[in-house]
């Protein structure tokens, strides 16, 4: 069987979560499942992510504080915050900070996220092939 072009990082520090969301999402997404900021930001050092879905609670590292991170070092990463608290402080940073795409609550909505992810892919895909059109206009 061929495996998904939609490459997703999950960051939450409830192994129940990242195990929800690997049985959710493995037949739809290539999965990568991380219990901290840290064990994100080797995952994302070592593979080609194109969503990252961040959890905004985590001991030593918000949601915001990796996905500003994530904008800094990976800007190509389409980034989501997902939180069990309704933040609105939270969600600005996010968007101000991290520059998210999409913001979800826990729980989760499976058909919801999983077309966010989708939509967020498609934005990747384009500016892929917006660069690829970009340098070809330049040989030109």
């Amino acid at each position: 069987m061929e495996r998904p072009a939609i490459t997703v990082l999950f960051v939450d520090d409830e192994e129940r979560n990242l195990q929800s969301f690997k049985t959710s999402f493995r037949r739809d997404f290539k999965i990568h499942l991380a219990s901290s900021a840290e064990e994100g930001m080797a995952i994302l050092a070592a593979h080609k992510v194109h969503v990252v879905v961040s959890d905004q609670r985590m001991p030593g590292c918000s949601g915001v504080e990796f996905l500003s991170k994530v904008k800094e070092q990976y800007p190509q990463a389409i980034r989501m915050l997902l939180t069990g608290f309704t933040d609105v402080n939270a969600v600005i940073d996010a968007v101000n900070k991290g520059s998210i795409y999409a913001y979800a609550t826990k729980p989760w909505n499976e058909s919801d996220l999983k077309l966010r992810i989708q939509q967020a892919y498609e934005v990747t895909a384009l500016r892929e092939e917006r660069e690829k059109l970009f340098v070809r206009y330049q040989q030109v």
